[in-house]
């Protein structure tokens, strides 16, 4: 079978099976939308948000991009920041890195890519602005460090842009979440600029 019709099969193996294990899952999905959380992360096809999280469809919002930036040029990201806190009303905005990330350890060297160096660039500007700290770090725990660098500064994007202070100005409770993800244990990571977890 070729790889794409397997693609179709196993999307229908899987709605088949969810239907047999709840009747009415689809019928709940396709009504609305209402998920508590945006989740803004890497492109990296190692990190689904759904599945590290434990959710199913509907209960998370996702935006992801080469590096999980938040530029304030990007109308993509704003736009998908703007529909999470305005209309769906979302409580919590989760920027989630990962270690060993492959736009990073680009940003870090000096290969040029193409078109992706423009956008990588934004990564260098951060790199240069934390190069002391960087500089007496080892390659690998280099690429660890700034992997967690580049969450928080994205975190604090979020924080400046116009759509999170407004919602905030008006009363909105919004808590923002600072999240590096490892690929060798599967387990996510708070970082030190993260909001507190509510308590249990």
């Amino acid at each position: 079978m070729k790889k794409i019709a397997q693609l179709l099969e196993n999307n229908k193996n899987w709605s088949e099976s969810t239907k047999e294990a709840d009747p009415e899952f689809f019928n709940r999905l396709s009504e609305r939308q209402k998920p508590e959380y945006l989740w803004i992360g890497c492109s990296d096809s190692r990190v689904p948000a759904n599945q590290l999280l434990g959710l199913i469809p509907g209960d998370i919002f996702v935006h992801r991009n080469v590096a999980n930036l938040v530029i304030h040029t990007d109308f993509n990201c704003l736009s998908v920041l703007q529909y999470a806190v305005d209309v769906l009303k979302v409580k919590h905005i989760i920027v989630c890195g990962h270690y060993g990330c492959g736009g990073v350890d680009a940003a870090l060297g000096d290969q040029q890519f193409g078109l992706i160096d423009n956008w990588l660039g934004h990564i260098k500007d951060i790199a240069y602005k934390h190069r002391e700290e960087l500089a007496a770090l080892n390659e690998h725990d280099r690429s660890a460090r700034m992997c967690e660098i580049n969450v928080m500064e994205q975190v604090e994007n979020v924080r400046r842009s116009n759509i999170v202070k407004d919602a905030i100005a008006r009363g909105q409770l919004i808590n923002i979440h600072s999240w590096i993800y490892s690929l060798r244990n599967g387990r996510v990571k708070v970082l030190e600029n993260s909001d507190k977890p509510e308590p249990e």
